[in-house]
């Protein structure tokens, strides 16, 4: 819907490793959640409702394809200019109001931030989370 869930920036000027040259993967898992996804083990899994089952619909990709060591991203038109345009998103930044619609899904439906998990890092936080 357009809506942003999470932004991933670029701060590898600052130090902060940023995954430009090297495939990614999407995948999805169930777990027992009963602790770190779960404010702790505040919100318990009601088991009752088992067996759970996860699935996508009308799910799309934009990506690039890594092959033999790089990666490409092709257009379905052969125009630089149409080209440039779909692969936009490659540089997107959010604007002003994306920023406040990540804001708002993040305080009202984000229940675990690996940034405010000392717990899991009692050495120190990751270095991109001690950045403004």
């Amino acid at each position: 819907d357009g809506t942003p869930i999470r932004e991933f920036k670029n701060l590898e000027s600052n130090g902060v490793p940023f995954p430009k040259k090297q495939p990614m993967r999407i995948y999805s898992s169930l777990w027992n959640a009963d602790d770190w996804a779960t404010r702790g083990g505040l919100v318990k899994t009601d088991w009752s409702q088992a067996p759970f089952t996860a699935s996508y619909r009308n799910f799309n990709a934009k990506a690039c394809v890594w092959t033999n060591g790089a990666s490409s991203c092709s257009s379905s038109s052969s125009s630089s200019s149409s080209s440039s345009k779909s692969n936009a998103w490659l540089s997107q930044e959010l604007d002003i109001t994306g920023q406040q619609r990540l804001k708002w899904v993040q305080k009202n439906y984000m229940i675990y931030n690996y940034c405010t998990d000392t717990k899991r890092f009692p050495q120190g936080l990751p270095l991109e989370c001690k950045m403004p």
